[in-house]
Order: C-alpha cells, then sequence, then structure tokens
C-alpha cells in the first residue's frame, strides 16, 4: 500500500475487541509485533458501546441490526487479519467473525448472541453449512462491502502453517480446507471420562476463554459422564457481566436460567459464555482445577472444584465401567465428534498437530 502511494498516516490498525477489554500498553505493542507500525500508523481499539462510533448498514435476515464502527465503515480499503482456528459457536474464528462481532456495536453483539442462535444444534466447533451464527455474519459482511482478508493458521507450537489472502470469505474458505483435516478427531464413542484444557495462554487466562475447552471435551463426553478441565485462569472470570450471568445460574438453577435467556432477543452481556456452559453441564459433571481461581469465584462457575487433579481423575476413571479415558491437549483447538469405530487396537491423539509452512 505504501509503494502505492498512500501514507502512514491513512493507515488504521483496529483491534477487533468486540466487548471484551482493550489491549494497551505492553500487550497492544506484543499484539502489533512491529514497531514501526505502532510508531508510524494510527493504532486503536475498538469500543462496542460507543455509540456515535458505530454506522447502521441495516439488519440481518435473523433480525440482528448491523452497527459497525466507522472507522471500518469509511475506509476506503479494508483487510481483515484474523487467525482461523475452531471456534465453538461460530464454526471458525477468522474472516468475517473481524466485523461481527469484532468491530460491531454492543446491540449488534448482544443480538448475535442471543440464546435462540446459540441452542441451534448447527452452532457449533468447525459448523458453517446451516450455521445461524456464520450466516449472520457472512450477511453483515455483505453488507459491508467488499473486504480483503488474510487469513492465517498456526500449529500447536503457534508457528505460521498458512496463509491466505483474498477476499475474506475466500480467503476464510481457503484456511478452513486447510486446518480442517488437522483439528476435526474422529474418535470411535462417547467417552465416561473427558480430560480437557484452556489450551494455555492466552485462552486459559479466563474462566470465560476456558468454556471453550468446556465445550470441547462435553462434545464427545457421553451422556452422565466426568469432565475434567485444567485452566490457569490467572485474570479470574474476565467480565463482570460474566461473572454476574454465573451468579444467576447458581442462584436460579439451570432450568429458570434458561427460561429467562430464551425470552431475550438480545442476550445480557457475557450471558453467551453460560449459555454455552449449559451445553456442557447437560451431558454431565464438569470438574474444574483452576489454581489461580479464588474460592468466592469457583463457587460460582458451576463446576466441582478440583484441587488434586491427578487423584481426583485417577479415582473417577477407575469407578467408571470402562475404565476409559480421552485426553485434549490442546482444548478447543482441537475438534472432536464421535464418528466411525477405529481399527481394533487403534489410538487416537486428539492433539492438533499442523506441520509449520515450507
Amino acid at each position: 500500500m505504501l509503494d502505492a502511494g498512500l501514507a502512514p498516516a491513512g493507515i488504521t490498525v483496529l483491534v477487533a475487541t468486540g466487548l471484551h477489554r482493550p489491549n494497551e500498553g505492553e500487550e497492544l505493542a506484543a499484539l502489533i509485533g512491529d514497531p514501526w507500525v505502532a510508531t508510524h500508523a494510527t493504532v486503536a481499539n475498538h469500543f462496542a458501546r460507543r455509540d456515535d462510533e458505530h454506522v447502521l448498514l441495516g439488519t440481518t435476515s435473523h433480525g440482528i441490526p448491523v452497527r459497525i464502527d466507522r472507522r471500518v465503515v469509511d475506509a476506503h480499503v479494508r483487510v481483515a487479519v484474523g487467525l482461523v482456528e475452531p471456534h465453538f459457536m461460530a464454526g471458525w474464528s477468522g474472516g468475517r467473525k473481524l466485523v461481527l462481532p469484532g468491530c460491531a456495536h454492543a446491540d449488534s453483539i448482544m443480538a448475535f448472541h442471543s440464546t435462540r442462535m446459540l441452542e441451534d444444534p448447527r452452532a457449533d466447533s468447525c459448523s458453517l453449512a446451516g450455521n445461524p451464527l456464520h450466516a449472520a455474519q457472512t450477511e453483515a459482511l455483505r453488507m459491508l462491502g467488499r473486504t480483503l482478508a488474510v487469513s492465517v493458521v498456526i500449529n500447536d507450537a503457534r508457528e505460521l502453517s498458512f496463509a491466505s489472502f483474498g477476499g475474506t470469505e475466500e480467503s476464510l474458505a481457503a484456511a478452513v480446507a486447510y486446518a480442517d483435516p488437522y483439528v476435526r478427531v474422529a474418535v470411535p464413542g462417547a467417552f465416561p471420562v473427558v480430560l480437557s484444557t484452556g489450551a494455555g495462554f492466552p485462552l486459559d487466562a479466563t474462566y470465560y476463554q476456558a468454556v471453550k475447552g468446556i465445550c470441547a471435551g462435553a462434545s464427545i463426553l457421553a451422556p452422565g459422564g466426568h469432565l475434567f478441565v485444567a485452566a490457569r485462569c490467572a485474570e479470574g472470570f474476565g467480565s463482570r457481566d460474566f461473572r454476574a450471568s454465573q451468579e444467576r445460574l447458581c442462584r436460579m438453577g439451570k432450568d429458570a436460567f434458561r427460561a429467562d435467556a430464551r425470552s431475550r432477543a438480545r442476550a445480557a452481556i457475557d450471558e453467551w459464555e453460560t449459555v454455552m456452559l449449559l451445553k456442557a453441564l447437560d451431558v454431565g459433571t464438569v470438574h474444574l482445577f483452576a489454581e489461580s481461581l479464588p474460592s468466592e469465584d469457583m463457587a460460582i462457575t458451576a463446576a466441582v472444584p478440583v484441587s488434586d487433579l491427578l487423584g481426583d481423575l485417577r479415582a473417577v476413571v477407575e469407578s467408571s465401567g470402562g475404565r476409559k479415558l480421552a485426553v485434549i491437549p490442546e482444548g478447543p483447538y482441537a475438534s472432536p465428534h464421535v464418528h466411525a469405530p477405529m481399527p481394533s487396537g487403534g489410538r487416537q491423539n486428539l492433539g492438533t498437530i499442523l506441520p509449520p509452512a515450507q
């Protein structure tokens, strides 16, 4: 772009925060990576609650108002740069997700995450066909107009494994086609005991993000089974809104909470993470090993607290009939699903291992 005559001052790097906290200081510098960019271009966070910074583009077929950050709407050239990995609601991250919810107004984000959207069985990891969230995101992207994208895939060592550039939909499709064979893992049947993780920093920094690892494990958990999840949760719950949602769940109980959430066309902020957690709680018992989570927070996770992970896990495995255990080392970075039986004596690794790009 510089070679084409665009001045550095005309470039804005907008961090698609959605409703999450902004990236600042050293964290922002690490996110941008190149000091030259931070010095010469405009680097800013998106703030979903600032009404005057958004433009209404229309309404999707699901009734979601598409209000997008004015800086994105007014840009002559738009390039969405994002990581493509399994996403437990929208099927895959990256591409259109940087627009909705990444750079959308809070009202759009809350409608997008309504319980009626999330409870659709197709709103699941690695699922795009018929997924109402993906459909809404694609509609929003088309309302915005021509947007280019750089879509990247990394391996378990966080090395660049694949990159594609082009139209946002085409770029995302190429990255998904590359990553899907590595991250979707078929298992012969549901397991009575599953061990998953928050996948390490940054995803296991909060309980909000650890729910993704919980949902990954629940996808292959037998009804009435036990799901263990290890996550550091060094930053606690992740937001006051999510904490309040969990408090309501524990106070009201699953059925009343679900009915209350279903009654609204727009979800309460961060309530959607609790709604997704309910999907796992409906299958079996969730056990949480999170050494950094204070006891008052642990009490409203809706999970059984674990202090001795190895001991508690061993006891549950030994008490289960088949003495079978599934381990998902990378948590939400893998997308296991029950499929055809494996050959006799076969073993399946539920980790995600992608080769670095050549």
